[in-house]
């Protein structure tokens, strides 16, 4: 556990986060690896981890019609994949692909979860590290379509 806090310490995403709280999280933390071309996580599936990202890169992507997924972002080092764990009814709202060897520190979601309602200090902190990360999101996401009919 304590490998697991040093990592979530030097992650950015817990930048000036509380000691205490690291602790509270990397009680609910665990390692992972993806290969190229696995996938963290498919849409519609229940959003039970997110995943703070070491090393490599994964594509978020929409599943389209007789077309390839269209990729709506690409994160790398230091970024987080997954929000969806935050509120019901906690299923993915796209997919989540290793697009080289990822290095990751996954986040049970409920274990998360419970913590949150036990130490609202905690959820609080959460959701102010969350909330510019969505609307970063978003805000690309309008960005991105945007320029995809930008033309007529």
């Amino acid at each position: 556990m304590a490998g697991l806090e040093h990592i979530l310490r030097e992650h950015a995403f817990f930048a000036a986060c509380p000691e205490d709280q690291i602790a509270l999280v990397a009680g609910c933390a665990r390692n992972h690896r993806f290969d190229p071309g696995q996938y963290l996580f498919r849409e519609g599936d229940p959003a039970n981890e997110f995943f703070l990202i070491r090393h490599g890169k994964v594509a978020l992507e929409i599943a389209s019609p007789a077309q390839s997924p269209i990729v709506i972002s690409t994160l790398g080092e230091g970024e987080i994949v997954g929000a969806s764990w935050l509120l019901p009814p906690y299923r993915w709202t796209s997919d989540a692909r290793a697009v080289e060897l990822v290095r990751a520190v996954g986040i049970d979601a409920a274990c998360l979860r419970g913590k949150c309602e036990a130490d609202h200090h905690l959820g609080y902190e959460m959701m102010k590290r969350f909330a510019p990360i969505l609307v970063k999101r978003l805000n690309a996401t309008r960005l991105q379509i945007l320029n995809v009919y930008g033309k007529r």
